[in-house]
């Protein structure tokens, strides 16, 4: 007789909520915020960007991550009576991963934006800019109270973990890592992969923006003079 093993779902989308509750519908979508800056974020500026800032970013969050797991392992707290209910209860709940996610991005966003990292953002909305990640990392840690997944300590315990290690990731690369930024431009792997940094342009759109010009018309300039002596 087959012995039938317990299944076990993919909790990557994996977000439950009461039928007919509006904003427990909402709160689920803010829930996978995380996900959406990982897939949809960072691949993306991987594939057209290849910033080193962007990629350390990146890299930062997912040491944050390994740290959320190794506590959670060592501490095992459970998860609060409703996740019975979300089949959840075979996972730890302190601290909470998505809050330790969205405020660790949401400081280090913020430090890039307030030294003028990169220089993607104007003055004039700079200040509008720091409004979103702010935004969305108090929601999601409120999504997860409301929707069963975490206790107000657990969500807390991860804001502050967040916000703590999404300063010393900051300080850690802005100020011992990135003198060899240069070194991993000329490196192999910045070769193959055109990774860059361009963290000492004052504006990099315009720069892009003048580059992209320049080199439209010199090669309008340069047909124009093959056809006329052809």
């Amino acid at each position: 007789m087959a012995t039938h093993h317990p299944l076990k779902a993919v909790t990557l989308t994996h977000v439950r909520y009461q039928r007919g509750d509006q904003l427990g519908h909402f709160l689920a979508w803010v829930s996978l915020v995380p996900v959406f800056i990982s897939l949809g974020g960072f691949v993306s500026h991987f594939i057209f960007r290849r910033e080193l800032q962007g990629m350390f970013f990146a890299l930062g969050l997912i040491v944050s991550q390994f740290i959320n797991e190794l506590i959670k392992k060592s501490v095992q707290q459970a998860r609060p009576e409703t996740c019975a209910l979300l089949e959840m209860c075979d996972s730890h709940g302190w601290p909470s991963s998505h809050s330790q996610y969205m405020f660790f991005f949401a400081v280090y966003f913020t430090l890039l934006t307030c030294k003028g990292i990169g220089g993607i953002w104007n003055v004039r909305i700079k200040w509008a800019a720091l409004f979103l990640p702010w935004s969305l990392a108090v929601l999601t840690m409120y999504s997860r109270v409301y929707l069963g997944y975490h206790t107000v300590a657990q969500v807390f315990a991860g804001a502050a973990l967040g916000i703590f290690l999404g300063g010393v990731w900051f300080w850690l690369v802005n100020s011992k890592l990135f003198c060899y930024f240069p070194l991993i431009e000329e490196s192999a792997f910045g070769r193959y992969f055109y990774a860059k940094d361009t963290s000492h342009i004052s504006d990099v759109l315009k720069f892009e923006y003048d580059n992209a010009r320049a080199a439209r018309k010199g090669m309008a300039a340069r047909k124009a003079t093959a056809s006329k002596s052809s």
